[in-house]
């Protein structure tokens, strides 16, 4: 009987120390987190929800966050993101680093690439002057339709406009579809592998204009090494990094920020 009780006992101990040797691996190692987030606590809760985490987010916000006002839609994405369920926003820490940016700059026009639910719009949107626009682009109907319901919710609907469609489509579409003469800002934070291909379409579509600013998220984790090694090497660009860590986690991560030299 003694035995048996001293075998449970280091049974329960090693569970224990295997569940705080698993917590401790997906607070710090990029890869066991998003692997953990995006697959397998995701799935199971859209499972055990029937609804997607997006769709959640939004719910969250329109139950709690106050209408029309774009900090307050904000403030309740961050809480929801760090407290309940993981999401790929850019984040309070990192938006500060979008903020002061935004700011120097002080776009007229300005285009987002990757729009998901909509948190970096509103928090670019806020930012702008009187006449000044946002261009956001999104490839997945689903984070469209709720981004749309965010931006609309935030109160920020008037400044920006929701672009549907993969960005190679609609980049070479700016100037005579949507009256865009050259881009003051770009925020570049969609699929990691289009970062570079979208940067060298931009100029390629004479969409960039001497001292027009691309913004880059992700640049460390996930990473995008083949913009970071294009953006750097090109003497077309002045390039400077800003560290600082993934979106609700202590994972490194860092901001690539660029000024295009015409």
């Amino acid at each position: 009987m003694l035995e048996s009780s001293s075998v449970l006992l280091f049974i329960v101990f090693a569970l224990l120390f295997i569940s705080l040797l698993c917590v401790v691996l997906i607070r710090k190692n990029g890869t066991a987190a998003l692997i953990w987030h995006e697959i397998i606590k995701e799935k199971i809760t859209n499972f055990i929800m029937n609804q997607s985490k997006e769709r959640r987010i939004l719910n969250f916000v329109l139950q709690n966050a106050v209408r029309g006002d774009p900090c307050s839609v904000m403030e309740t994405i961050d809480k929801y993101c760090s407290e309940k369920e993981w999401a790929m926003n850019v984040g309070d820490v990192k938006g500060v680093i979008l903020d002061k940016t935004v700011e120097e700059i002080n776009p007229k026009v300005a285009l987002e690439l990757g729009t998901y639910c909509g948190y970096s719009a509103v928090r670019i949107a806020r930012l702008l002057k009187a006449g000044a626009r946002l261009l956001t682009v999104e490839f997945n109907p689903e984070f469209a339709a709720i981004a749309k319901q965010m931006i609309e919710f935030a109160g920020v609907q008037d400044k920006v406009k929701l672009l549907e469609g993969p960005s190679e489509v609609i980049i070479p579409q700016l100037k005579k579809k949507y009256e865009v003469d050259t881009l003051d800002f770009v925020f570049v934070d969609h699929w990691k592998d289009r970062y570079a291909p979208d940067t060298i379409l931009l100029q390629e579509c004479s969409l960039l204009r001497k001292g027009s600013v691309l913004l880059a998220d992700n640049i460390i984790f996930p990473g995008a090494p083949e913009f970071v090694k294009y953006i750097r090497n090109n003497p077309r660009f002045q390039c400077s990094t800003y560290l600082s860590h993934l979106e609700y986690m202590k994972v490194q991560d860092a901001m690539e920020k660029a000024v295009f030299l015409g």
